[in-house]
């Protein structure tokens, strides 16, 4: 079983601890980001990791950051540890969920895309009618398709604050008017793209969320891609609209949690082996699903 939920590598300065991943600054133009398989819940980290949940969210990454580098380029160096700078070309910790990417200045916002009506989109259409200042149609349930997907930005919120939800003029304030149309643009070309492939899979990418940075004047794609952390990601075979649906994602530790009396804070509590064995499996799914390659033979892994 692989299971890694902290890390620190000799000689080198972690300069962030987030939920889930540890990035190293190795020199000046480069980073070492590695996947661990915490997990978190209505902004809290769990106690309990998910085994194979830092390679699966690593290698999907890698898969669509290749698939879509035709629309935009990424900050991805490497991914097989030989290739890796010493010592780390030879650290076996790494293996399958580690890249070497470069380093870029982060734009201050969270460029979502939402293809579907769901999660806080939902929430924010029964109050509004409408998502980040977009008006839609009456009458919409719970899960239901749009019309064509929309980009709904949101702030960064440091660990244990939500996103905010804004509208792409507070955006544009943020980041210039030109940069924020281009990021939107971009934005919703790879959700279409990436849409049109899984739907092909049978997987219905309902919504996700990119980050972008700059290395001068060029805009790169940074962070994780279409991953089941950083999308909505169902089944289409059980695909009904007007209620929650199934999904790939931690939704299945989510439902267990609101099953609890836990207030949603620190600590807390410890989840049953079942929820973690079912919620590794439905991240090793997805993987499987969309890629097309078996988890198990990866040799990434070995």
């Amino acid at each position: 079983m692989n299971i890694l939920t902290d890390i620190n590598l000799s000689g080198v300065n972690k300069k962030t601890s987030g939920k889930v991943r540890e990035i190293f600054e190795i020199d000046k133009e480069h980073l070492l980001i590695v996947t661990t398989d915490r997990i978190s819940a209505f902004d809290v980290v769990l106690k309990d990791p998910i085994p194979n949940k830092g390679l699966v969210l690593n290698q999907l990454s890698l898969f669509w950051f290749e698939n879509i580098r035709p629309i935009i380029p990424n900050h991805v160096v490497a991914s097989e540890i030989e290739k890796f700078p010493a010592p780390f070309n030879s650290d076996s910790r790494l293996l399958g969920r580690s890249m070497l990417v470069k380093k870029a200045k982060p734009l201050p916002v969270e460029c979502v895309v939402r293809g579907y009506l769901a999660g806080s989109g939902w929430k924010e259409y029964k109050q509004k009618g409408s998502i980040s200042g977009i008006k839609l149609p009456e009458g919409m349930v719970e899960s239901q398709r749009l019309e064509e997907p929309i980009f709904t930005p949101t702030t960064k919120a440091e660990i244990g604050q939500h996103d905010e939800s804004i509208d792409i003029d507070t955006a544009a304030k943020m980041v210039g008017s030109w940069l924020i149309d281009k990021v939107r643009d971009i934005s919703i070309k790879i959700y279409s793209f990436a849409y049109e492939f899984a739907l092909k899979k049978g997987i219905l990418i309902a919504d996700t969320k990119f980050e972008f940075g700059l290395i001068e004047d060029t805009l790169i794609l940074i962070d994780e891609a279409l991953t089941p952390d950083s999308s909505r990601v169902w089944p289409l075979e059980s695909y009904e609209p007007g209620k929650p649906q199934p999904s790939f994602d931690k939704q299945f530790v989510r439902d267990y949690l609101d099953s609890l009396d836990w207030d949603k804070k620190p600590p807390p509590p410890s989840l049953p082996k079942g929820v973690i064995e079912k919620t590794s499996e439905k991240y090793i799914e997805a993987y499987e699903r969309l890629t097309g390659r078996s988890f198990r033979d990866n040799k990434e892994f070995r």
